[in-house]
């Protein structure tokens, strides 16, 4: 194999493997919230809203240290120790409780800014410049698919439940502030409130999984298009930029638009 099939090669497992680890963590944040609600405990009083909280601003604060950890250790024993903590996390829904709960939070923002740190220092390793837009575009598509394939199991779980317990999470093993809000926004609070309407009866539940279905096919065109076209763009990332950010005003005023009018309908 030649060198550059090699690199791709590696660019196309590190794709996978964050494809696996987030369509359990993915799913997690994107349905937690819910689960918490449905969960009956006096042991246990925590808030999806509030461990999101936690997390990423231990991991905006970490991302200052994790460059260390990398040189110390090496990007592939980062992502190695990164999913352990991402699998603790997940595993505290066996059997929650708030200390352990908002504990692995913490753990977690720090892991969060290690691995994605790694992340980038792989591609970057295993990129030149006329190959980093097709890298990234080729990682941002596998991995996105995570949204998929978690969310798909979600939709079809849960349709026409209206109680949700912990044994379903079981199956599902700072760039700018505006992308910190958008990430809150569409991975933890955007499902919540289409599973808390009314309305649409008991496929409410089922809608959060559909509804993480379709952001992640979106995702993935988007990585899939970016990286194919990169070569072909006479006129830099601008374009795309504010493609981006023009698709972004158009979606979240369509949702404001379908939740102010489900609210106006209760």
């Amino acid at each position: 194999m030649s060198p550059e099939g090699k690199t791709l090669l590696n660019i196309i497992i590190l794709g996978l493997g964050f494809m696996v680890m987030f369509t359990a963590f993915g799913t997690c944040g994107n349905i937690e919230q819910t689960v918490i609600k449905s969960f009956n405990s006096t042991e246990f009083h925590g808030s999806g809203y509030t461990s999101m909280a936690i997390i990423y601003a231990v991991f905006s604060a970490s991302n200052l240290i994790a460059p260390s950890v990398i040189a110390v250790i090496g990007p592939q024993l980062s992502l190695f120790f990164s999913g352990l903590v991402y699998s603790g996390y997940i595993a505290v829904f066996i059997h929650p409780y708030t200390s352990s709960f908002y504990t692995l939070s913490v753990l977690l923002g720090i892991a969060a800014a290690v691995l994605w740190t790694a992340q980038g220092n792989l591609l970057t390793i295993n990129s030149k410049d006329s190959t980093i837009g097709r890298n990234s575009g080729i990682f941002w598509a596998l991995m996105q698919f995570s949204l998929f394939f978690g969310n798909l199991y979600i939709y079809f779980a849960w349709r026409g439940k209206s109680h949700i317990t912990s044994e379903y999470i079981l199956y599902n093993k700072l760039w700018s502030g505006q992308f910190g809000l958008e990430l809150t926004f569409y991975s933890g609070v955007y499902g919540t409130c289409l599973g808390a309407m009314t309305q649409f009866g008991h496929d409410a539940k089922g809608l959060i999984g559909l509804s993480g279905i379709l952001i992640g096919v979106g995702e993935i065109l988007g990585g899939g298009v970016f990286g194919i076209l990169d070569k072909c763009n006479r006129f830099g990332r601008n374009p795309v930029v504010f493609l981006g950010l023009f698709t972004h005003i158009v979606a979240f005023y369509l949702i404001f638009l379908n939740i102010c009018l489900s609210i106006c309908c209760l």
